[in-house]
């Protein structure tokens, strides 16, 4: 078995970057349909938060100190805003024109990505928003109730099935399932194998695989996972593009242009339209924009 800290920190080294253990701060995104961001910064630093602006997303904030939970002030209860990760902010800014279109957030739950989503949309269109563990949709729920979403339809269906709501999609979010990184998990390390990639791996393109056949001929996929393995991020996109009839879009984000040789492998050179994000400022991610390919 294949796994501990020195297995994978020499893949990291292998791909071209050097581990360093990150302290991520805690991220806060303001909901701008239930209050203006000046308000907002206002009222929490007048409570003693001090907060700093993150320069790669809009109408976001770390909060730099605070003497009490930012998941228990009045702001956060009355929806103002959603306590979610500065990378984790990125995926749903990077669809075109999200207004009164039809949106699946395929993997949705706690649902910071759904409430961001409802919230560029003004609450317009619709978003069906799936989840395979039921007990996950609880929390999806009163996220989108705590935040006054008023478009969204939740289901309780694995997104390997979503063809089976007959609907076809403006726009797609793709947040699957991963083997996530160590900047959020202390034992990741020792937890992780790479079985466990290579088994993540394969549910990720049975979930990319379903969402194109659910995707309007003009549509988008946002693809996104917060992991640092190639298995489940440029290897599956090099997949998509040759197996799905997809091709990526070019996106203009925080990160670094993505691989296009792993381990020796080399890639369609378009998969370095997509982004990798290695945790610094913070989590790891992995970002990727896709279209159908018009022959």
């Amino acid at each position: 078995m294949m796994s501990g800290r020195e297995f994978f920190v020499n893949r990291y080294r292998r791909l071209g970057w050097h581990y360093k253990r990150v302290e991520l701060k805690q991220a806060i995104r303001t909901n701008t349909s239930n209050i203006a961001e000046e308000s907002l910064v206002d009222r929490l630093r007048s409570r003693g938060i001090e907060l700093e602006t993150i320069p790669f997303v809009k109408h976001a904030h770390w909060i730099r100190k605070s003497a009490f939970s930012v998941g228990a002030t009045t702001e956060y209860l009355l929806g103002h805003y959603s306590i979610q990760e500065a990378a984790a902010q990125i995926p749903a800014t990077l669809f075109t024109n999200l207004e009164d279109k039809v949106v699946l957030d395929a993997c949705a739950a706690p649902g910071g990505k759904t409430v961001q989503f409802a919230d560029l949309m003004h609450n317009t269109g619709v978003i069906i928003a799936l989840d395979a563990e039921k007990r996950r949709l609880t929390a999806l729920s009163n996220h989108l109730e705590r935040c006054h979403v008023k478009n969204t339809i939740a289901y309780h269906m694995d997104a390997r099935q979503a063809s089976r709501l007959k609907i076809k999609f403006d726009r797609i979010l793709l947040d699957v399932p991963c083997s996530g990184n160590f900047t959020t998990d202390r034992e990741w390390f020792r937890r992780r194998t790479i079985e466990d990639v290579q088994r993540n791996s394969a549910l990720q393109r049975q979930i990319l695989a379903e969402a194109v056949r659910t995707l309007n001929d003009d549509g988008e996929i946002i693809y996104s996972t917060c992991s640092l393995e190639p298995e489940e991020n440029e290897l599956n996109i090099d997949w998509a593009i040759k197996h799905l009839s997809l091709r990526t879009e070019s996106i203009t984000c925080y990160g670094e242009p993505a691989l296009t040789r792993v381990f020796g492998k080399q890639l369609d050179s378009s998969v370095a339209n997509c982004k990798r994000i290695w945790p610094r400022q913070t989590q790891g991610f992995f970002i990727c924009k896709l279209k159908k390919r018009v022959d």
